[in-house]
């Protein structure tokens, strides 16, 4: 078969499937059985008619046998045409009667050749001796026409009532029970496990037989069971998984209230490193405002020179006491858009206060090259306290390198990115860098390495902590020239709580 004929057959089967995938089962099997019925008949009637022909084609062959022995030979070669009989004489070819055969018949008198019917009927051919002419016999018998149709009528009979026998058996004694009742019961168990009826989602085993139908009921079933105590594990799981859900929310909560704790820690550790350096601020312009409060007590005045270098002293003051109540004050966060080069600038204000930053005879030089323009929207005193870190621990490490001038300056810049623009404010040093081991552990708490030597080893958690509740992160790593660390914080542009 090549592709077009299989093309072909299985456009044929995929039509005879439409016509009857909108019929019920029932209907279904009366078609079917009905059309294998009528198909049957007539395959019947079509290998009768051959049989039925030859046999009325005999009967009248031997009538016309009979007939020109009793009739024709008297008739002394004169034809004749009655309703049931029709003789005629005639050459060879006139009577459509072969060559071999007429040699045969002149040869061998009383040989005949039978004839097919035709509109009239069946006859023969046989050579008149007395004649010396061929003649040729027709003959119509009606009781044989009549007895054929007559078997005809009692093949359709015979086969409309074998039908009907078959198709009261298949409806009344087997279909019913071995196909319809399955198949309903079937449906209805499918109902109830839509419906989550559990004590009718299963076929009755009293329903289920051992042919092939059967086999899917009991499948299904299994399936069923099967899928209800996939649910019951289920169940249980997704409540285990609440229980542990609750569980972890608590200790989430635990974990901001640790989170926050160290952060205050970490804001009372710089306050108390801070303190001397505060002290040492102080002095002088306290110094300053004692002499003038004495003159202003000796003299009864002072001067427009001296009221002036009074108020700068008096705002010193007030700016170094700002700054620290700033940084030490735990208030509600809040977002607002900021200046991120003001957040720099305060966090080294504040680093400057630590009498400790520098060693003797040692210059560190800062540059905040972040443009006044980049905004950001954030709790700017916490952004401050996370540069105060970034930057104390690019001061400490620093100290370590005695007699080498540091180095440490400040860039931002402004990046599009698919979710959006980001700021990214970059804190480099010249000191000694990152080891390579540590990089991984920075923002744990208590981890203390050679750029937090001298701190409390919570400054880079609670950065990155911060950071993280801006939904941003911080990137630490070396520099690839020169030497000296590098932390990059990421911002979002526009964060929203």
């Amino acid at each position: 078969m090549d592709l077009t004929s299989k093309n072909r057959g299985s456009a044929v089967g995929e039509r005879a499937r439409g016509a009857f995938s909108g019929l019920k089962i029932r209907k279904k099997m009366i078609v079917l059985h009905t059309s294998f019925s009528l198909l049957l008949g007539v395959l019947l009637l079509v290998a009768l008619a051959p049989a039925m022909g030859k046999m009325v084609d005999g009967a009248e062959q031997d009538q016309a046998a009979l007939i020109y022995e009793t009739v024709v030979r008297q008739a002394g070669g004169r034809g004749f045409d009655t309703e049931t009989v029709r003789v005629r004489f005639g050459h060879l070819g006139e009577l459509g009667v072969g060559q071999h055969d007429g040699v045969l018949m002149e040869e061998e008198p009383g040989v005949k050749v039978p004839l097919g019917g035709d509109s009239f009927g069946g006859g023969i051919v046989a050579f008149d001796a007395g004649t010396q002419r061929y003649v040729e016999i027709r003959t119509r018998s009606e009781r044989a026409r009549t007895t054929v149709k007559l078997v005809y009528g009692l093949v359709i009979v015979t086969l409309f009532a074998g039908y009907a026998l078959v198709a009261v058996a298949l409806e009344v004694l087997v279909l019913p029970e071995y196909v319809y009742v399955p198949i309903q019961a079937l449906l209805d168990a499918d109902d109830a496990a839509r419906s989550k009826d559990e004590a009718h989602e299963l076929v009755p085993e009293e329903l289920i037989s051992t042919d092939e139908l059967g086999e899917i009921m009991r499948s299904r079933n299994e399936t069923v069971v099967q899928l209800r105590s996939n649910e019951r594990e289920l169940a249980l799981a997704l409540g285990r998984l609440e229980v542990v859900a609750i569980d972890l929310h608590k200790k989430n909560r635990l974990l901001e209230t640790a989170r926050k704790n160290l952060e205050g820690a970490d804001r009372l550790a710089s306050l108390g490193m801070m303190s001397a350096g505060i002290a040492h601020e102080l002095n002088t312009p306290l110094s300053v405002v004692k002499g003038l409060v004495g003159q202003l007590d000796e003299r009864g005045g002072l001067s427009e020179s001296e009221i002036a270098l009074l108020v700068r002293v008096v705002g010193r003051i007030e700016t170094l006491s700002e700054g620290l109540l700033d940084f030490a004050r735990v208030r509600t966060p809040r977002l607002e858009t900021t200046g991120v080069r003001k957040v720099i600038e305060d966090a080294w204000m504040l680093i400057r206060l630590d009498r400790q930053s520098v060693l003797p005879g040692q210059r560190i030089e800062f540059v905040n090259e972040v443009d006044e323009g980049i905004e950001i929207a954030c709790d700017s005193g916490r952004m401050v306290q996370v540069f105060v870190n970034l930057i104390r621990n690019a001061v400490h490490a620093l100290r370590s390198m005695e007699g080498h001038d540091g180095r440490i300056w400040v860039s931002g810049v402004v990046e599009e990115r698919e979710d959006g623009a980001w700021v990214v404010v970059s804190v480099l040093d010249n000191g000694p860098g990152i080891e390579p081991g540590m990089i991984d552990s920075l923002f744990e708490p208590f981890v203390s390495t050679r750029l937090d030597a001298e701190g409390t080893g919570l400054g880079l958690a609670v950065a990155d902590g911060i950071v993280r509740e801006h939904g941003g992160i911080v990137v630490p790593s070396n520099v690839e020239s020169g030497g000296g660390a590098k932390f990059e914080v990421h911002l979002p542009l526009n964060f929203a709580e």
